[in-house]
């Protein structure tokens, strides 16, 4: 760990929000990995934490002003951009988000990042509702689609004692992500589009059909993917984990939504995991109003979903699709028919419904 980032200088972009104060130990954690670190803060980060401590920290002097006399002598936002070899904002606002998103450069942050052609990676912090508000995500997209990495966030308690979407990921997480990003491991250059977690189909406005899938093996997989070098992206079903590093989220609930985003992204995948747990069946008709309970007995229709690994092992015969069998009898016999009725290329197959079973 501790090479990870020997020669590599990061410039660390600090913006305002409660979340400032965890700069700090960004900062640290890179340099620990060998990483050479400056940083740039805007007018309101420095309200939350003073330059003084990153000065303290890194030895060297910090950048909070477009317009420095001294600086600009020497174009100080050209050379800052220039001698980054990866640019990460943490935390980023929503409104930091949104004038980056809108080609702004009203102070040194934003000006350097419309300067520079190395990566940058956004470490987005802010109340869930900021975050869950369309504009943030529009520009949140729109950022991704022009090359922006986006880490997080993560979800858990917030400053203003809310829970949901929004914190920003820990130090340690952030300074892995931008060691991660320098690795050359065996999936380098390998785009990977994975699915997990259950779906849910709903009956009426309160009931659904869902399973027992936590997500937790899908996330896992991604992360180790990151790891290895590859550029993931993530179709998550209605799971509360935080998102790992480096990966491209996609929220969704029903089946027929999970495969929407499936086919959408899997055109640039070079890799297929299906590790999500889809639920095999829908109603035909969903209730418009809750269902009361009056009769002893109620008849639901059911229609089978789509079946989303055998239509992309179908249409996208250059893909490497990997499957999963989650069975409590008969494990290998399922597991070999599904591999090859599905005609996928790997297959993992564990038990479920038992006390050392993972699902």
């Amino acid at each position: 760990m501790a090479n990870k980032l020997q020669h590599r200088r990061i410039l660390l972009g600090v913006t305002g929000g409660i979340a400032a104060y965890k700069a700090a130990e960004i900062l640290r954690q890179c340099q620990a990995m060998g990483a050479e670190v400056r940083v740039v803060m805007t007018s309101a980060a420095t309200e939350f934490i003073t330059p003084l401590t990153f000065q303290a920290l890194s030895g060297l002097p910090v950048h909070t002003q477009l317009l420095d006399a001294e600086e600009e002598a020497g174009m100080g936002h050209i050379n800052l951009a220039r001698w980054a070899d990866l640019i990460l904002v943490a935390p980023a606002s929503a409104d930091f988000i949104a004038r980056l998103a809108a080609g702004m450069a009203n102070d040194l942050l934003t000006t350097l990042l419309l300067a520079t052609e190395k990566t940058v990676m956004l470490a987005p912090a802010m109340n869930r509702a900021m975050y869950d508000d369309p504009n943030t995500q529009n520009n949140l997209s729109q950022l991704e689609s022009q090359g922006v990495v986006i880490l997080g966030p993560g979800e858990g308690v917030q400053a203003c004692g809310e829970v949901g979407l929004g914190r920003m990921l820990e130090p340690e997480e952030l300074a892995n992500a931008v060691a991660d990003h320098f690795q050359t491991g065996e999936l380098a250059g390998v785009n990977v589009l994975l699915n997990a977690g259950p779906t849910r189909e709903d009956i009426d406005p309160v009931r659904y059909i869902s399973n027992h899938s936590s997500g937790k093996m899908g996330f896992s997989l991604a992360q180790a993917c990151v790891e290895a070098g590859a550029c993931v992206t993530l179709v998550a079903g209605p799971v509360h984990l935080a998102t790992p590093a480096g990966v491209k989220r996609i929220d969704v609930v029903s089946a027929s939504e999970m495969s929407e985003a499936v086919m959408s992204a899997v055109g640039q995948a070079d890799i297929f995991i299906a590790s999500a747990a889809v639920v095999d069946y829908t109603p035909v008709e969903i209730a418009s109003n809750k269902i009361k309970k009056n009769a002893s007995q109620m008849q639901l229709t059911l229609v089978k979903t789509t079946d989303i690994l055998s239509n992309v092992a179908e249409q996208n015969n250059r893909l490497f699709c990997v499957g999963f069998a989650a069975e409590t009898d008969n494990l290998e016999e399922y597991a070999k028919d599904k591999l090859e009725r599905k005609s996928l290329d790997m297959i993992a197959a564990n038990w479920v419904g038992r006390d050392n079973g993972g699902f």
